[in-house]
């Protein structure tokens, strides 16, 4: 944790229930569902109406040289300004409705969001994939950077809202992951990322608390190697009221591992001769992050363009297998495990602990500690699953992914990435030391039993199916 961190709301705090403030505009779970699908409201009403919101949601246009950068930088200058105004009304409401003053938000939300653009801009770098500079890894690195190197001034502190800036994310993820990919993916996809999601979570979470970890925290290691790396455990943080270092000792593991996967499984993948399909089937079910998966995806459909005939099957299979596996079958797991183990949370884990009172857990306890923004994430996937069934496939992919989806992507990044620089910012390397090497053991377990299970699953088991994909 930094020096200026208890300014912030910890997860220690936050897992007091909300008694005397959880009405629909007093907490941050339910301020994040709003926001999050005013945009998504807004994105389609001007999507249905023939325009889109593409302006306001700015994205840096891929660059190889820094004059290239600089030039798209002044072109877009205006869309940036407006972007930020949004945010910061946005942002701003939600901070006044929660008893803080704006004026204190929006100074450092500035800041957050000059360099988030920067950061933004660097992801956008021809050559970022081949290093794996995702804007929101960049984020994290750079926030630990200054954080562990220098005191941040007391000012920046009131917009370093971690856990805000993830559920707003997690809500507009909720609008790219329609429910109806589910069925367009396939019962294989579903079905083997299924077993992989639970498998890896299970063997995580036994093997931590057979070290002696705390349950929540041992749930989020488990959910963070299970499904979406990052995303998954600081949104499972929240709905299972862990401590902050928790988050960030798991985060720190997801990004450790999903560097070394990111070179490991396509050397390895070649190695073995895979075709493009299944080996991006098992990039998708080994890997812990989307951008460090992507990047190993796309890499190993590279080789095949270039390899020839030594890979078989069509160089796009490989990502196209990949996001089957992990941006569609187990990023959708985000929403379950926070659900379900919320409810576990609520109904047994406090009242087990030490001092607690040994009452009956009632329908309305639950509901006022369960994490809103969970709620917020299915509508989202709902709405767009509605929007999505006027569509086939094609017409979805060439219609409502590039004026609709493709936006909210966009916007998505954004909060991701001031999350990620937030969390940075506010957490000190040497606090993670303290947790020992157990929960290192813990998630390197499920690291190996996902490897194994998706290899076999991937080439033995429906090796078939992904070596046809993309013929």
């Amino acid at each position: 944790m930094s020096d200026t961190s208890t300014t912030n709301p910890s997860y220690e705090a936050e897992r007091q229930p909300e008694r005397s403030s959880s009405g629909p505009f007093k907490t941050e779970d339910w301020w994040a569902v709003w926001i999050g699908l005013a945009i998504i409201v807004i994105a389609y009403l001007l999507f249905a109406s023939g325009t889109s919101i593409k302006w306001l949601a700015v994205a840096p246009a891929k660059w190889s040289s820094g004059a290239q950068a600089a030039t798209d930088l002044g072109h877009h200058l205006p869309n940036y300004i407006a972007l930020f105004i949004v945010f910061a009304i946005l942002f701003g409401i939600a901070v006044a409705a929660l008893g803080q003053r704006v004026a204190q938000f929006v100074p450092g939300f500035l800041v957050v969001f000059v360099v988030s653009t920067l950061i933004f801009i660097a992801g956008a770098w021809t050559s970022s994939s081949t290093y794996n500079l995702e804007p929101p890894l960049i984020a994290l690195a750079l926030g630990l950077i200054v954080s562990n190197l220098t005191r941040l001034p007391a000012w920046l502190v009131p917009a370093l809202r971690v856990e805000f800036y993830i559920k707003v994310g997690i809500v507009l993820l909720g609008a790219t992951l329609p429910f109806t990919l589910l069925v367009w993916a396939g019962p294989v996809a579903v079905g083997q990322a299924t077993v992989v999601s639970l498998v890896t979570f299970f063997v995580i979470f036994l093997v931590g608390r057979a070290l002696g970890l705390d349950k929540r925290f041992a749930a989020v290691l488990g959910v963070g190697g299970a499904v979406c790396g990052v995303s998954a455990a600081i949104a499972i943080a929240g709905a299972v009221r862990a401590k902050r270092e928790q988050a960030s000792v798991a985060i720190t593991l997801v990004v450790v591992w999903a560097i070394v996967m990111v070179f490991a499984l396509p050397f390895v993948s070649r190695a073995l001769g895979l075709p493009t399909g299944v080996a991006g089937a098992w990039i998708g079910t080994s890997e812990f992050a989307d951008a460090a998966g992507i990047a190993a995806a796309q890499a190993y459909g590279d080789l095949a363009k270039h390899a020839g005939s030594a890979i078989a099957g069509a160089p796009e299979a490989s990502l196209q297998a990949f996001t089957l596996m992990k941006v569609v079958g187990r990023d959708i797991w985000i929403g379950i495990w926070a659900f379900v183990l919320a409810i576990v949370a609520t109904t047994r884990w406090d009242r087990d602990e030490p001092g607690a009172v040994k009452t009956q857990t009632t329908a309305r306890e639950i509901w006022t500690r369960f994490p809103k923004f969970v709620i917020g994430f299915l509508i989202a996937s709902a709405l767009v699953t509605w929007i999505g069934s006027h569509y086939t496939l094609t017409e979805y992919r060439s219609v409502v992914t590039p004026a609709f989806v493709a936006p909210i992507t966009a916007l998505r990044t954004w909060a991701f990435t001031f999350c990620f620089l937030s969390i940075g910012l506010t957490t000190r390397l040497g606090s993670l030391s303290a947790t020992g090497a157990k929960p290192f053991i813990a998630f390197t377990a499920g690291v190996a039993v996902n490897v194994v299970i998706g290899y076999l699953l991937s080439v033995h088991v429906f090796g078939a199916y992904w070596a046809s994909l993309g013929q």
